[in-house]
């Protein structure tokens, strides 16, 4: 986990079992809430189950298999992997959004 918020972008990160119950999460700065961190794990395991039966659904064997799924927004990245009874959850800054954000820091600051 050191090696993995030491990369550009990273915001934070949450390791749950497949019951749903958050094992550890963390972030960079503040850290997240409890609560959130629940909420983020049940909406993800959700996404990750869903996934699952429609790719089952849509391709024959053996391409119907979903290890990892990676969502992206405007604002952010989100990867999800699971791995035997456990997934992780990571969500990164998208580059382009930093950049964005960056760009209209310095655009507020020269009409000051």
């Amino acid at each position: 986990m050191k090696e993995l918020k030491k990369q550009k972008g990273f915001k934070n990160y949450i390791i749950l079992n497949n019951d749903g119950i958050v094992i550890k999460w963390d972030q960079i700065g503040a850290p997240i809430p409890y609560a959130t961190a629940v909420h983020h794990a049940s909406l993800v395991l959700d996404l990750c189950a869903k996934s699952k039966k429609y790719i089952k659904e849509l391709f024959d064997q053996p391409d119907n298999d979903v290890d990892n799924i990676r969502l992206r927004t405007d604002e952010y990245e989100l990867i999800a992997a699971q791995h035997g009874h456990f997934t992780l959850v990571v969500t990164q800054e998208d580059p382009k959004a930093a950049a964005r954000n960056a760009l209209l820091i310095e655009e507020a600051a020269l009409a000051v």
